[in-house]
C-alpha cells in the first residue's frame, strides 16, 4: 500500500471501517474490495472503496446481496463524533 502521499487520517478511517463491520461477511467483502484496489495499483481511500462497492451493487444478483452492500456503503458515510 502506498503511504507516501496518504494522510494518516485516511488510514485510520479505513481501519475504523473494518472495526465497524459487524459480521464476518462484511469484513470479508471489505477485505476483497481492498485487495482488488491494491492489486490494481490504486491508492486506498474511502472514495476507492465506495466506488468498488457501488460497482458490486450494480452487479448484485439477489436482494440479500444488495442489502449487504447498502449496509457497507452506508457505513462509509457514518460520522464518528
Amino acid at each position: 500500500m502506498r503511504q507516501n502521499g496518504q494522510a494518516q487520517e485516511t488510514l485510520s478511517d479505513i481501519a475504523r471501517y473494518f472495526n465497524q463491520a459487524s459480521s464476518p461477511s462484511q469484513q470479508e467483502t471489505l477485505g476483497c474490495v481492498v485487495v482488488e484496489i491494491l492489486r490494481a495499483g490504486n491508492s486506498l481511500s474511502r472514495k476507492a472503496i465506495c466506488s468498488k462497492l457501488l460497482r458490486r451493487l450494480e452487479q448484485a444478483s439477489t436482494p440479500e446481496e444488495e442489502q449487504h452492500l447498502h449496509e457497507l456503503i452506508s457505513m462509509l458515510f457514518r460520522r464518528e463524533d
